[in-house]
């Protein structure tokens, strides 16, 4: 490559980098171009953008982007899942086409919000529900202690009104009498 081209390579992983917040690094030794391409469609569903990128290039970019922590999982050819929508959705994609075995496709690990992750941390983030769902189940959990407690309090007051009836109406049929 011309010293020119290689400097536009790096700007463009630079900025694949500085904008997703999840990047997988994987070994794409033995895929034909059709297995890279399908990988590529299911991955472009998430958001997520898949590139064949040269090491060192990837390095120098990894370094002037603050997530030098990719430097380890940069050994043999490489490939790399920039994610930019939900983590866990591309980590979900990549590891069933793992498992599937529509290719050798090998998982090396990642990075997410600048730390490191292992591929049994990808395969763990994997499992996770979408980000529509943990929100979800966030709220539902802040909401379940208001919705008790205003049970609670809805109870004693009834009760407390219950009681005052009562005793409206004892105090009503002893001055009938």
């Amino acid at each position: 490559m011309i010293r020119e081209d290689k400097k536009q390579a790096v700007k463009r992983v630079e900025e694949w980098l500085s904008n997703c917040r999840l990047a997988i690094v994987t070994d794409y030794r033995g895929m034909t171009v059709s297995q890279m391409n399908e990988l590529r469609r299911q991955l472009g569903e998430s958001n997520t953008q898949y590139h064949v990128v040269k090491n060192s290039m990837a390095v120098i970019a990894a370094e002037a982007t603050g997530r030098g922590e990719l430097k380890g999982l940069l050994q043999g050819p490489s490939a790399i899942a920039f994610g930019y929508g939900d983590e866990a959705k591309t980590a979900k994609i990549l590891t069933e086409y793992v498992r599937s075995a529509k290719a050798p496709l090998k998982i090396r690990g990642g990075v997410f919000d600048r730390r490191l992750l292992g591929s049994d941390d990808i395969a763990y983030l994997s499992t996770l529900p979408a980000r529509e769902v943990l929100v979800s189940q966030l709220m539902q959990q802040l909401q379940s202690p208001i919705s008790s407690l205003l049970a609670v309090l809805t109870a004693n007051l009834a009760g407390i009104i219950g009681v005052l009836q009562a005793r409206k109406q004892q105090l009503e049929g002893g001055l009938n009498k």
